[in-house]
């Protein structure tokens, strides 16, 4: 997360009846919009504007197009830069003989950091289907590994830590091996800067990997990590109900409640090893 993820605000800070003026660190919360460059006409449209932490701007890009089924490959991408120096505006260009899917874009133009679909125009619009969706797997996690992966997500949370403000997504290997992090104010944000980062690599699917979430599960999360290939999801918070409809349906292991020892299994127990 680069530098200018905060900001520092002087506040009246009240405790036990008493007032003090002290100096609170807090997140940055802009608008980025989201642009595309596409066909042999070389056509911009813009796609979205989501409020994010400033930070890893191109991989929420090509995570958001990707994960919105936009885009399916790495290899469409031509390249992605700033419309301008120092503008909220992030262009994808995509190589000319590529067409975006833009009927998976059937959504409102303004996205929340606490939403990410809430903006869609129907139900069918929040659905999206994986191109690794049918793709077998083997992972296995023990149960000692799930518990032990809050805290090192925590330990490594470096916005976190001075804010207590923004969510994390991030991946470990089956042993909690930490092999990605990234931190937003929207959690849907965290998600796609870490899958964006992982498209850009080359490192699609995301077959043997853990991905933790710091707060709760939500269906567009669950969504989001079925799109990257992703069977296991353990979080901090609680899932909803269409979150586990939805793990169910793609064969994702959804753990919930991770803390204090504890965790709850929603769906595809099998990879998790007790004892």
């Amino acid at each position: 997360m680069e530098i200018n993820a905060v900001s520092t605000f002087t506040i009246q800070k009240v405790q036990a009846g008493q007032v003090s003026i002290s100096d609170d660190v807090l997140a940055i919360e802009e608008p980025l919009e989201i642009q595309l460059l596409y066909g042999q006409e070389r056509i911009q449209r813009s796609v979205s504007v989501t409020m994010r932490t400033p930070g890893n701007d191109g991989e929420l890009a090509a995570g958001f197009l990707f994960t919105e089924g936009i885009i399916q490959h790495q290899q469409q991408i031509d390249y992605i830069s700033p419309t301008f120096p120092g503008m909220n505006t992030m262009r994808v260009t995509l190589h000319p003989e590529v067409m975006p899917r833009l009927q998976q874009a059937d959504r409102n133009f303004y996205t929340t950091s606490s939403c990410g679909v809430c903006g869609k125009a129907s139900i069918d619009a929040i659905k999206t289907v994986s191109i690794f969706r049918d793709e077998a797997d083997s992972l296995l996690i023990p149960s000692e590994v799930l518990h032990g992966l809050p805290a090192r997500l925590l330990n490594e949370q470096a916005v976190f830590g001075s804010t207590g403000g923004l969510h994390a997504a991030a991946l470990f290997t089956n042993n909690g091996d930490l092999l990605m992090l990234r931190e937003d104010v929207g959690r849907h944000n965290a998600l796609d800067k870490l899958i964006g980062t992982a498209l850009l690599q080359d490192q699609l699917p995301l077959h043997n990997v853990v991905l933790l979430l710091s707060g709760r599960a939500s269906f567009e999360l669950i969504q989001k990590a079925a799109m990257a290939g992703i069977k296991v999801v353990a979080a901090v918070g609680a899932p909803s109900s269409l979150a586990v409809e939805l793990a169910q349906e793609n064969d994702i292991t959804l753990v919930g409640f991770l803390r204090n020892q504890r965790f709850n299994i929603y769906s595809g127990g099998k990879r998790v090893q007790h004892g």
